[in-house]
């Protein structure tokens, strides 16, 4: 059975987005990434077994697709962009009762019944399915126990407010899979929840 595995990006202080516009986080998405070689190459190690990516009507509709494959198609021969070639040949979904049809290639649109959907696609063939937020969508998935595996991301950064992920989860025990520190100041801790 494929695993649902959420990737976020954190603040130390368990913050998924600021509240003001400070440039926390060591890579914001762009050109420019403080990211080391080490973090890189694991990165995109994660990205090795994914297949499917699940996404929100909202971080589809504000550009997660075409941003990859721009990246893809400027940075084809730079190691470290393997995955967002990876991003345009995986297999989207994107779930969503707003949305009746796909603009995007390489994707579909399925019910935002998140626990029927979800289930559906852990128990297809091929590799693992990969989730990347908004916060709230991310907030989804684990109030409905259906993330298998947590990579946090955590960025030198104390937010002091922010929006969340677990909150409304209510509260749940995790098991430690790994957490590495990088000599850019990230340290991503790998979970597992408890059953």
């Amino acid at each position: 059975m494929k695993k649902l595995i959420l990737q976020m990006q954190m603040s130390v202080d368990g913050f998924v987005g600021a509240k003001e516009d400070h440039p926390w986080q060591l890579w914001e998405w762009g050109d420019d990434s403080a990211w080391d070689e080490a973090l890189k190459q694991d990165f995109n190690a994660i990205f090795a077994g994914i297949d499917t990516i699940l996404l929100s009507r909202k971080m589809a509709q504000e550009g997660y697709l075409t941003h990859w494959g721009n990246a893809a198609k400027k940075f084809p021969r730079d190691p470290f962009y393997a995955f967002a070639q990876r991003v345009v040949d995986a297999r989207k979904v994107v779930l969503s009762d707003k949305l009746k049809q796909s603009a995007w290639e390489r994707t579909t649109v399925a019910s935002g019944d998140l626990p029927r959907e979800v289930k559906a696609l852990k128990a297809g063939e091929g590799g693992n399915m990969a989730v990347f937020g908004g916060a709230g969508f991310a907030s989804a998935l684990i109030a409905a126990g259906l993330v298998d595996e947590f990579h946090l991301f955590i960025n030198p950064a104390v937010l002091g407010a922010g929006r969340r992920i677990f909150d409304q989860g209510g509260f749940q025990t995790l098991r430690l899979l790994g957490s590495k520190a990088y000599a850019c100041g990230m340290v991503v801790n790998r979970y597992a929840p408890i059953s």
